[in-house]
């Protein structure tokens, strides 16, 4: 009825156990950190590119081209098109 996996009840049912009602009803902070992976200067170098005229046989820059040729101008190691939405959103 409420499409909640008996391993999350189960997982309920025990931090009501060890740490109170409170606890349950407030999620956990997480605990992760993120490196941020675009610096200023990384951002530059991805405006300045995407202001640029893009491949041949391109009509535009794609968000995929940007990353590929992030990495292949060896501005970054590694980068995702989804990282490029964001900085470009940004």
């Amino acid at each position: 009825m409420l499409r909640v996996n008996s391993r999350t009840i189960e997982r309920i049912k025990k931090r009501f156990c060890e740490e109170g009602w409170e606890a349950v009803l407030e999620r956990k902070p997480s605990s992760r950190t993120y490196d941020r992976k675009v610096d200023g200067e990384v951002e530059a170098h991805l405006v300045q590119l995407c202001c640029s005229e893009p491949p041949k046989g391109c009509a535009q820059w794609t968000l995929r081209l940007l990353a590929d040729k992030m990495v292949e101008l060896k501005y970054v190691n590694t980068i995702s098109h989804v990282t490029v939405r964001e900085v470009l959103k940004k």
